[in-house]
């Protein structure tokens, strides 16, 4: 049975994958990502010496290619980080350094555009959506008429770094009042703890926010600024439907609620589209890039995994 190498390369941290034709997952390795620029590489280049040792030992066929979905500006055709900010990339054949690190074809593609293409195969979405993945950083797959929009030079569905607050806070990117600044998971623990909180991670901040003022503040300044951001894209794409995925997330009603209160209350001539929290939970980047590395080698996959916000990949188990 044919596998495939995916990972899921994120401001912080990297998601791999061992995940075979049949929608299994034989394994699952994670890694922090190491200070930005040739050092994530390096890190990438280990994660997936690990993944193949991984499948080495599970079975005696080799995985057939590497998926690879990294956040920035991505050329997919020729599998090159043009830029992304949070991981000190610019002009980054990356294709080109895995395929010689792992003597397998490699497949780079946009993270958003790769995790919301999963998400639309497992929810049978047509048509016009969009998904927003909140992690370190934000972006978005743009999807029209059921394909992502790439746009002229791969940069489309950036979505984190929609200026909303003109003047505001300096984003990564050198931008300021990015959506980013103020509503990734790493701008709000940063925020939070600009203001004298104290805190080890953003999920704690939001464990908070029945009994802390200051996580109740700096948590309705991160919604604000998603909806400020999400009303741009709602009157220019007229969405059915829009899907937030990544860590921040899993916040579930306390991010959906209030969410859809500020985005009605932006949009005084129709009604917001539904908002629901992505099928994949946390995992819809990491089955993305096994769809890329199932494509690039011409396989048409059956990736069933078992479903629901915050469900891991689970080895060797796929949904009826």
């Amino acid at each position: 049975m044919s596998s495939v190498l995916a990972v899921d390369v994120g401001g912080t941290g990297l998601k791999g994958a061992v995940v075979d034709a049949r929608g299994h997952t034989v394994a699952v390795r994670d890694r922090p990502s190491r200070a930005g620029g040739r050092p994530v590489v390096d890190n990438l280049r280990d994660l997936l010496a690990d993944l193949a040792a991984l499948a080495a030992a599970a079975g005696p066929e080799r995985p057939v290619a590497v998926g690879v979905g990294t956040p920035g500006t991505v050329d997919e055709a020729s599998g090159t980080v043009v830029y992304a900010s949070n991981l000190g990339w610019r002009d980054l054949g990356l294709r080109r350094l895995l395929e010689e690190a792992t003597g397998l074809p490699v497949a780079v593609g946009h993270d958003g555009r790769a995790a919301g293409r999963a998400e639309q195969l497992v929810s049978g979405t047509r048509g016009n959506f969009v998904f927003v993945p909140i992690g370190t950083g934000i972006s978005a797959a743009l999807v029209v008429g059921g394909v992502a929009v790439a746009g002229v030079s791969g940069a489309a569905g950036e979505f984190g770094h929609v200026v909303v607050h003109p003047d505001g806070e300096l984003c990564p990117c050198g931008q300021r009042g990015c959506v980013e600044a103020y509503a990734a998971g790493a701008a709000v623990l940063r925020r939070y703890l600009a203001r004298g909180g104290r805190a080890a991670s953003t999920a704690e901040v939001v464990g908070r926010l029945g009994t802390d003022a200051l996580a109740r503040q700096v948590w309705a300044e991160a919604v604000h600024a998603l909806a400020l951001g999400l009303q741009g894209l709602t009157v220019l794409l007229d969405p059915a439907e829009v899907v937030l995925g990544g860590g921040v997330s899993a916040a579930g009603p306390l991010l959906l609620e209030p969410l859809e209160v500020r985005l009605r209350s932006l949009l005084a001539w129709r009604e917001p589209p539904p908002l629901r929290t992505a099928r994949w939970g946390t995992e819809a980047g990491r089955v993305g890039a096994a769809l890329l590395a199932f494509e690039r080698v011409g396989i048409a996959p059956d990736l069933r995994f078992p479903l629901g916000p915050g469900v891991p990949l689970s080895p060797g188990v796929a949904a009826p």
